[in-house]
């Protein structure tokens, strides 16, 4: 451990090891301490595992689909043990790599729990009790984010989950509740319910995933009913009791009250930063609603002192705060040509099936804000290689400035729409109109066509609808 560090990250996850990693190539000698396994939540317990989990899904429904391609194949089944066991080896395989960034970077990994000391130090407390301190001139908060808990719902790993037990389950329960309806609990209700399991998903808002266009929404909806998923919405949910078999749950639907049962119940109603026990108070940085409050450049108001992540707020997405580690990294290096980030030009994904993806605005806020739109949809049926891959649900959709031509947002709901939203994205950054999009050559045949009619449709010139 060296005397002194120009940089100390707390917390390795996507945002604290990319941050690490940056500093070190801008020169800046530096440290990261992790408590548990390099990667972070994200990592290990998160975006990762769960792709993998989801991937199994995946394949076992296709598997059950082959008649429509021409193929047989006799007792199709599933091994819940081995589909996790893969989803925690390919977690495995890259907190690993994780590890082989840090030894190549230079970077020093110490293991412990971090804690601001004042005076520019970091207090190091070990799994046996001891505790170090580590000089520096600068640190950066990466300590992430855990389930949010509601009263009533409280978990006990056995039959109310947090999305750690529901990536681990020894085996598909029959029948599941899954209380929200955002990314993450929609993830789960897919997996499950691709096994076999009956799913139920509560959301109190009046739509499921909520902070998606209102259309996509509704599409998604109609997907998640035709493979058998329930869904109730603008609910209130009332006592939770646990039961011999599992556990009931009272909800109330348009004043209709109903008793809900199940084997296991997942709670995923978002989430809450990790600030305790890290010494914000003592260093005087602000905290509100669990979240540390920074700047556009990632600075807490303590001098020296930078948050990152889903401590630093919502967004919460592993790509954002991975770009906001580069950020604080290259403003604590002194870089110059540098700028904030515009969390309007960051993509956000759902993994489910059908997946769905989007950037920008929807329509209704994009109106909300004072825009005259243009409007453009694709749908994968009308899409070759859609209908060639056995794939025709969903559809793209684009939100234009009428007056500018600006792209405001797109958004999809259909297969590997999560690899496509990018290329909006990218052209978002770039600040593209419609008429450099239109320019824009798709190769033939891709599902990547699509974004491209998308696009013409919102100025009346669509070619294949």
């Amino acid at each position: 451990m060296a005397d002194k560090y120009d940089l100390v990250v707390i917390g390795s996850g996507p945002g604290g090891y990319v941050a690490a990693i940056r500093a070190s190539q801008l020169g800046l000698k530096t440290a990261i301490v992790e408590r548990d396994a390099l990667g972070g939540i994200c990592l290990n317990w998160g975006c990762i595992p769960t792709k993998a989990l989801l991937r199994s899904a995946e394949v076992y429904e296709t598997l059950h689909r082959l008649d429509e391609f021409g193929l047989k194949a006799e007792k199709i089944g599933y091994d819940a043990e081995a589909v996790v066991t893969r989803s925690r080896n390919v977690a495995g395989q890259l907190s690993n790599g994780v590890k082989f960034l840090m030894k190549k970077n230079k970077i020093d990994v110490i293991e412990g729990s971090g804690k601001l000391a004042g005076d520019g130090k970091v207090a190091v407390e070990a799994k046996d009790g001891k505790t170090s301190e580590i000089t520096t001139k600068n640190i950066i908060l990466a300590t992430g984010a855990r389930a949010r808990v509601i009263e009533g719902l409280e978990p006990d790993g056995e039959i109310i989950w947090t999305y750690r037990q529901a990536m681990v389950p020894k085996s598909i329960p029959k029948s599941l509740i899954v209380v929200g309806s955002g990314a993450i609990g929609i993830e789960f209700a897919s997996f499950y319910r691709a096994f076999g399991a009956e799913v139920t998903v509560v959301e109190v808002q009046d739509r499921i995933l909520p902070v998606e266009d209102e259309e996509i929404s509704k599409e998604a909806a109609k997907a998640f009913k035709k493979r058998g998923i329930r869904l109730l919405t603008g609910a209130k949910i009332g006592k939770t009791e646990k039961t011999g078999k599992g556990a009931t749950m009272r909800v109330s639907v348009g004043g209709k009250d109903e008793t809900l049962e199940a084997e296991k119940i997942i709670s995923a109603v978002g989430i809450v930063g990790n600030v305790e026990n890290i010494g914000l108070e003592k260093a005087g940085v602000k905290v509100e609603k669990t979240h540390v409050v920074v700047n556009e450049w990632m600075e807490t108001g303590v001098k020296g002192i930078y948050a990152i992540g889903d401590l630093a707020g919502p967004p919460w997405l592993a790509h954002k705060a991975s770009h906001e580690g580069i950020l604080a990294a290259e403003r604590i290096a002194g870089e110059k040509n540098i700028h904030p980030i515009n969390t309007r030009l960051i993509p956000g994904c759902t993994y489910s099936t059908p997946q769905i993806a989007s950037v920008g605005l929807t329509e209704a806020k994009a109106k909300e804000a004072g825009y005259e739109v243009k409007v453009g949809r694709f749908p994968f049926r009308a899409n070759g290689k859609a209908i060639a891959l056995g794939e025709t649900e969903g559809f793209v959709k684009t939100v234009f400035d009428a007056k500018t031509g600006e792209l405001l947002g797109a958004h999809m709901i259909g297969a590997e729409v999560t690899e496509l939203i990018q290329g909006y994205g990218v052209a978002m950054t770039l600040e593209t109109t419609e008429a450099e999009l239109m320019q824009a050559v798709f190769p033939h045949p891709t599902l990547s066509e699509m974004m491209g009619e998308a696009v013409l449709d919102a100025y009346g010139r669509v070619l294949h609808t």
